[in-house]
């Protein structure tokens, strides 16, 4: 790997030849390296990537899968992934050949995480891991690696959390007049536990949005925070995108709202604030009030949580929470049912001690 010194520069330099992924024979050049040993490493760095063989280093891997991921991926999506990669997974596997990755290997990364002194929770070791299953997945499906000793292995964590946080709505209704001096707070959060929107795509909403002749409120976008820009995008799923109907007296409530703000176009957002200033006000609002700390996307599930208890399906919820598939909201509130199960068997114990003659003429009436 012959490099090159720039004398006048003081800086160096490589230049070499590689086939790239079309078979086509070119001429790379890369200048302005501090030192020769800078320039080597970024020659080999190069043809392992243009090469993109089994043997290639993790990190190489990593370069080429994020470079696929950046086109595919929101911003905010594309710097978590960033984040979790730099700091959980390249430490220990950055400079190994993929080919060497064993599932013994795996496993010595796994318990280094469990031991880890941050004590990382069951859902955020179950991310991790998904994590680099889906980098090494990449290479099965595109570089020929034999398998994926990620998945051999077999995952850590867990997908829900043990314990689901949530307010009842006599917590709510105590938590509430906290925020009655700051009418866009009040707002935000009813908005929150009557409808189920996520934080995202509440701080995305118009006053175009809302139908309150038809009562609904349509929700077709997503707002993030990147970089310094505010960012509006598409939903995070496809079934995201729905229409939510809604209570009376939110509509009211809304409209009021939207009746206050001076110089308002309907096209503008209504809630102009960040996320972190959402879970500002709860914490605010929330220690003021005696409750329990939750996360503002625990409102979610106290939404869903109160459906249940209503006895609404678990198809309707998925509807309105926007879930990709029913069975993504029957595993998140699964342990929100089994008292449902009870209700049947005893509604099943009435209809056994009914006499028949009773129950055909209430199914008369």
């Amino acid at each position: 790997m012959p490099v090159y010194k720039n004398e006048e520069k003081g800086t160096w330099f490589c230049a070499f030849y590689y086939t790239d992924w079309m078979g086509n024979h070119k001429k790379k050049k890369k200048e302005g390296f501090r030192t020769q040993r800078e320039a080597k490493a970024y020659e080999r760095y190069f043809l392992e990537k243009a090469a993109a063989r089994p043997n290639m280093s993790f990190s190489t891997l990593v370069a080429i899968y994020m470079e696929d991921c950046k086109t595919r991926l929101k911003p905010t999506t594309y710097a978590g992934k960033v984040f979790l990669i730099d700091t959980k997974i390249m430490p220990f596997f950055k400079n190994m050949p993929i080919d060497t990755i064993e599932p013994s290997t795996i496993r010595r990364w796994q318990n280094a995480l469990m031991e880890d002194k941050n004590n990382y929770s069951p859902t955020y070791l179950k991310t991790i891991h998904n994590q680099i299953t889906a980098i090494l997945n990449f290479a099965v499906k595109y570089y020929k690696l034999p398998s994926n000793p990620a998945r051999i292995c077999g995952s850590i964590g867990r997908k829900n959390a043990s314990a689901m946080q949530f307010w009842t709505l006599q917590e709510f209704n105590r938590f509430l007049p906290h925020l009655a001096h700051k009418p866009m707070s009040k707002m935000m959060f009813e908005l929150l536990f009557w409808t189920g929107v996520r934080s995202g795509e509440l701080l995305a909403l118009t006053a175009n949005d809302f139908d309150f002749q038809a009562k609904t409120l349509s929700i077709n976008k997503n707002y993030a925070r990147h970089a310094g820009t505010d960012l509006i995008m598409l939903p995070k799923t496809p079934r995201s995108t729905r229409i939510i109907s809604l209570p009376v007296f939110i509509c009211e409530s809304v409209q009021a709202y939207i009746g206050s703000l001076y110089d308002y176009q309907p096209d503008q957002r209504l809630f102009p604030v960040t996320k972190s200033f959402l879970q500002h006000e709860m914490i605010r609002a929330s220690s003021k009030a005696g409750l329990k700390r939750i996360r503002v996307h625990d409102l979610r599930h106290s939404h869903a949580s109160m459906l249940i208890e209503e006895g609404f399906s678990a198809l309707l919820i998925s509807e309105r929470l926007g879930h990709e598939n029913i069975e993504t909201t029957l595993q998140t509130y699964s342990h929100l049912y089994p008292n449902k199960q009870i209700e049947v068997a005893n509604r099943l114990d009435q209809m056994r001690q009914c006499p028949r003659k009773k129950r055909s003429k209430d199914l008369e009436r």
